[in-house]
């Protein structure tokens, strides 16, 4: 979650989605504010404490929206301008196996292919609870209240980050900064090539709410 108080916006980070270049083209626009050197050192107490955030004093990088909405005062979230950026399912689910491989190169080691690391994250055995990384989430609940309402104001999509992103930047008023392009991954196909159909319906039940919400299909 990236927040610029000087600027008015409210940029909620859906894990795989290219948020991490986002928050590198708008990182710049959280300062300004008087009380940015505040902010600076709450975030550097959590970070030194362990496990992370222990302190409760920031928004997690991958907070939700309803967590904004909870805890600031109603009229600073209802004047920041909200966005959000999701992907499709399926895609992913690919991003986040090649992610895990590059990065976290110790929690697959025991997992052969993308259909085994399917099947080992969603499954419900406890001895699997590793490989429940942040992408198992639904991304429709990044974006609503416990009712099941929408609380952002924009939702930008993966496939078109480029023209979504300038509309974003757009909305804030500001110019737009290039968007680099971080963590891409290499010696990747294209997603569908990562399917069976079996696969593919183990993706279609457990993200069934964000397909529905955000109109994606294979």
């Amino acid at each position: 979650m990236l927040i610029s108080y000087k600027h008015n916006f409210l940029f909620v980070h859906i894990a795989k989605t290219g948020g991490t270049s986002i928050r590198a083209a708008l990182r710049r626009y959280r300062w300004g504010w008087p009380y940015t050197p505040v902010l600076a050192l709450c975030s550097l107490a959590s970070q030194m404490t362990r496990p992370r955030h222990k302190l409760g004093i920031k928004f997690p990088r991958h907070a939700k929206a309803i967590a904004a909405r909870e805890m600031l005062p109603a009229e600073v979230y209802d004047s920041l301008f909200k966005f959000v950026v999701v992907r499709n399912p399926w895609d992913l689910q690919v991003s986040s196996y090649h992610h895990l491989k590059r990065e976290h190169p110790q929690l697959v080691a025991r997992v052969e292919s993308f259909e085994q690391f399917l099947d080992l994250k969603f499954s419900r055995q406890r001895q699997y609870n590793f490989l429940l990384d942040i992408s198992r989430e639904l991304q429709s609940d990044y974006v609503v209240d416990l009712h099941g309402e929408l609380i952002v104001d924009f939702i930008a999509r993966y496939e078109s980050l480029e023209q979504d992103f300038a509309e974003a930047c757009r909305r804030i008023g500001i110019a737009q900064p290039p968007l680099p392009h971080r963590r891409k991954a290499d010696g990747r196909s294209h997603y569908r090539d990562y399917y069976d159909d079996r696969t593919r319906e183990l993706v279609a039940r457990h993200y069934v709410a964000d397909i529905e919400r955000f109109g994606y299909e294979f």
